[in-house]
């Protein structure tokens, strides 16, 4: 595996402010490493280093040529979309000489952190003719402006209480608002006219560069940590992979976890099966050779994890409060939340071992339920083995997050050791 260093992933984060643009941004880096993209509507052959993707979500592969229709797989699972404010389909709005866009809250998100940010904007725009362009604003297009403290009073006291539909609405100009102005400028932010666009999935993005932090920094901040930062390590650790005669080597990155993951191109979706699938049937193989590579098969669910927060320590079991810069957590709940078993984490534990890589564990008080992950939906749907692992951090689904500089690169080459 080459060098890897944070300075790697904060060009990716900076780069993939969407769900589409990580999917572009992942696809370039499986390019220059040699994989050849797939059509998922053509008939596929062998091949040994490969990848499709569909809108947010991109499966790569890599196999050993000898790989026979019941070489198991060995599967790294993240998510490419993060909790946010979304374009409405007929945004133009406005009051009393303020123009505003109308948005969707996606996802879990931290509503606060998204006040007073420079917001850039960025997704798809889907054309009549079927295909799409992908668009990127990076200068402050947006802002959500926060009530000053003269008019709340109380704020200091009872704390910010926030109404999504009211109080979310981004200022973008002043003037009054003109029905189909924003799909205009959009059209020709994509190069393309107004009369060419069907649709769009489009975001607001905080335009702060992802970045090292603190006096000695050994801190990271970015927006989208949570969880393009598995994806980047997930992809890091397949193109350093060397082909494995054991197994074949697979990362699936997935859109809408944040939302449950019940999509097309969520992993709750058939994506992943079916090019599991196709994969086998290019062999030469079979129904029956898919089931028994899959029985032998195991799975490294990666999202973020909970860092022990110093001014809530409360709020995490005594005993399993990860660390940032101590590696990636091994995340456990009983109640299935996440997919983790004793003999699950095996694989995981011995990959980190081998890297060189120190990794901790992460169960939630039994006062404070957890999250979940594609590690749950993924095992149910293929029936295997999945650990649910990730990096720690700090202001999970905030406009912006923190984690250790030190966790991403322990991240990449536990993947790639475990990948290999």
């Amino acid at each position: 595996m080459n060098p890897v260093s944070i300075d790697d992933l904060a060009a990716y984060l900076d780069g993939s402010p969407s769900p589409y643009h990580a999917v572009a941004t992942t696809a370039s880096s499986l390019v220059a490493a040699g994989f050849v993209e797939v059509n998922v509507s053509d008939p596929w052959q062998s091949t040994t280093a490969g990848f499709v993707r569909r809108g947010g979500a991109l499966i790569a592969w890599r196999a050993h040529p000898e790989a026979s229709p019941t070489t198991p797989f060995r599967l790294v699972g993240a998510h490419t979309d993060s909790p946010g404010l979304r374009i409405k389909p007929l945004p133009d709005i406005g009051v009393l000489g303020w123009r505003q866009l109308g948005v969707e809250v996606y996802g879990g998100v931290l509503l606060n952190s998204w006040l007073d940010r420079d917001l850039g904007l960025a997704g798809r725009l889907a054309l009549h003719d079927g295909s799409s362009v992908l668009v990127t604003v990076d200068r402050p297009i947006a802002r959500v402006p926060q009530l000053a403290i003269h008019l709340d009073r109380e704020i200091s006291d009872k704390g910010l209480l926030l109404d999504k539909q009211a109080h979310l609405t981004p200022i973008w100009g002043t003037g009054a608002s003109g029905a189909g102005e924003f799909a205009s400028w959009i059209a020709g932010v994509g190069g393309v006219s107004a009369l060419d666009v069907a649709g769009w999935e489009l975001q607001l993005f905080d335009l702060t560069p992802a970045g090292l932090l603190g006096q000695d920094r050994t801190l990271f901040a970015s927006g989208r940590l949570d969880n393009l930062l598995s994806c980047w390590a997930a992809t890091t650790g397949l193109v350093g992979a060397e082909a494995s005669d054991e197994h074949t080597s697979v990362i699936a990155m997935f859109d809408h976890e944040e939302v449950g993951s019940e999509s097309t191109t969520g992993a709750a979706g058939p994506l992943l099966e079916t090019v599991l699938e196709r994969l086998v049937l290019a062999r030469g193989g079979t129904r029956e050779d898919l089931h028994r590579a899959l029985a032998d098969s195991h799975c490294v669910s990666a999202d973020n994890a909970h860092a022990v927060h110093p001014n809530y320590s409360e709020r995490h079991e005594p005993g399993h409060r990860p660390m940032v810069n101590q590696g990636p957590a091994i995340k456990l709940n009983s109640n299935q939340r996440y997919a983790t078993s004793s003999t699950s984490a095996v694989p995981f534990q011995q990959a980190c071992d081998a890297a060189g890589v120190p990794w901790q564990t992460f169960v939630s008080r039994n006062n404070m339920p957890c999250g979940s992950t594609i590690g749950p939906i993924a095992s149910t749907r293929l029936g295997i083995e999945t650990v649910d692992i990730g990096v720690p951090q700090l202001s999970m689904h905030s406009a912006r997050e923190l984690c250790g500089a030190a966790d991403p690169v322990h991240l990449a080459k536990a993947l790639n050791s475990y990948l290999s």
